[in-house]
């Protein structure tokens, strides 16, 4: 290594040795083994986990220091560095790959060796001096990667359902649930297979619209309860080995507090170490908001598509142009990306559950690809949904013309005679509308099957929806 790199750099060591570190590095060691070991996809895990590990090691530290586990000096400058954290202050620190050591070893370590370095730092001491606090015996103390890696996964999805999902859920809702009642007066032709069917409210379309996000918004809330239950004080297996008999109740209160949400003991703690199951259930849930805002998204691309060969019945907003080509055109770019957003969810779900299957006897390894696809599917989930209400439904506009156009054209107004001259007659003609071009009005008239008064408010269109 030449001169500038020497400059650059500090000697660190970890069980296996000495290796070199990046002298202004918080981190040390085992770390940077991972950074080397590990140049995989330059993804991090977000700043949510990162918040979620910081409480933890926060949390640990209260229990240990009124346990009288650790002296309360050295545990105050870990509860401050570990709040740093917590603030985003010590981002840049955190350089493990998302796609890492199995369970996420290096990434608990990550944050033991930060936070070490800085409580280091505030007693005075140098970063990587683990002489004043030590990544393992003082920041790690009572816990494992077992524990750690798997309640910071809870917490920050946790967080993050309430910080970004939930109030994303409820605009798009909202927004929903008021075009279907600006909508409610205009009526158009219902489709089946994509064929006719008969006439409905446009505002009825928009119900339902709107109830199928909340049937989603319900399926997380059933799945959100299972992320409270938190095995932390579990360490490797769930014994608890070499912690304080109070810890695990005093660190998970400590969590509760930081965050406001009511994390508790699991139910069986074995189970937990074992198995993601909660990170599971919310991904599943995810995946279903992703399903039925691909459903909404492809209607409004579908009902808008034209403007003169298409269906047309509903305006988007126009908010760029849609061809390098063809002048003029506009594209609907926003329900485009929003099916973009739910197919790369739908892709996360089906790595969690593939990597939830890695679950073997004490633990599951692949917890932090885990972690990295929930939160990632939170977080797209949610600003998609918000581009997708501001710059798509809040200005949908109804093509009424076009409406009325289609659906007194439709065949399926053949429909409304079943009663009166039934069903095979009433297909009759509507095999001669569709091979002459003429509406059912039109030919019912010209049979004389009614009068025209009768045929009226026989297809009137507010008698039909």
């Amino acid at each position: 290594m030449g001169a500038e790199n020497l400059e650059n750099h500090r000697i660190a060591r970890d069980t296996l040795g000495e290796i070199k570190v990046p002298k202004d590095a918080y981190y040390g060691a085992q770390t940077q083994r991972a950074v080397e070991n590990f140049p995989i996809s330059g993804l991090r895990l977000p700043r949510a986990f990162i918040r979620a590990q910081a409480i933890i090691k926060r949390s640990a530290a209260i229990a240990n220091r009124d346990t009288g586990q650790i002296e309360e000096k050295k545990a105050n400058a870990i509860i401050q560095a570990a709040e740093e954290v917590m603030e985003g202050k010590l981002d840049e620190q955190f350089v493990v790959d998302a796609y890492q050591a199995g369970a996420g070893t290096s990434q608990n370590m990550n944050a033991n060796e930060v936070i070490a370095s800085r409580a280091s730092e505030i007693l005075g001491g140098e970063r990587g001096d683990w002489t004043k606090v030590h990544p393992n015996d003082d920041v790690n103390m009572a816990q494992s990667t077992n524990d750690t890696i798997h309640v910071a996964i809870n917490i920050a999805v946790a967080e993050e359902l309430h910080r970004q999902l939930y109030p994303a859920l409820e605009k798009t809702i909202q927004a929903l649930e008021e075009k279907a009642e600006e909508f409610r007066p205009f009526i158009k032709s219902g489709r089946t297979h994509l064929q006719d069917a008969v006439p409905m409210r446009l505002g009825q379309s928009f119900d339902g619209y709107a109830q199928s996000i909340k049937n989603a918004y319900d399926a997380v809330k059933l799945a959100e309860p299972f992320l409270y239950e938190i095995g932390l004080g579990g360490n490797a297996v769930g014994t608890g080995i070499n912690s304080h008999p109070e810890y695990s109740d005093r660190a998970i209160k400590a969590v509760s507090e930081s965050t406001g949400l009511g994390f508790q003991q699991p139910k069986n703690r074995f189970s937990f170490m074992q198995n993601t199951g909660a990170a599971i259930r919310v991904s599943h849930a995810l995946k279903e908001i992703a399903i039925h805002l691909i459903k909404v998204s492809s209607d409004f691309r579908l009902l808008s598509s034209g403007p003169r060969t298409g269906i047309a019945e509903l305006n988007l907003p126009p908010v760029q142009p849609g061809s390098s080509i063809m002048p003029g055109k506009v594209n609907p770019v926003i329900p485009e990306n929003l099916y973009m957003i739910c197919s790369q969810v739908i892709g996360n779900d089906t790595c969690v559950s593939t990597a939830g299957i890695g679950s073997q006897l004490e633990i599951n390894p692949m917890m932090p690809i885990i972690g990295y696809n929930v939160l990632q599917s939170i977080t797209i989930l949610s600003t998609g949904m918000d581009t997708f209400t501001e710059r798509c439904i809040k200005g949908i506009e109804p093509n009424e013309s076009r409406m009325s156009e289609l659906m007194e054209n439709s065949l399926a107004l053949a429909t409304a005679l079943n009663p009166k001259i039934g069903y095979e007659k009433a297909a009759e003609i509507a095999k001669e509308s569709f091979r002459t071009g003429k509406t059912v009005r039109e030919i019912i008239l010209e049979r004389g099957i009614m009068s025209e008064k009768e045929a009226a408010d026989l297809l009137d269109p507010e008698n039909l929806v």
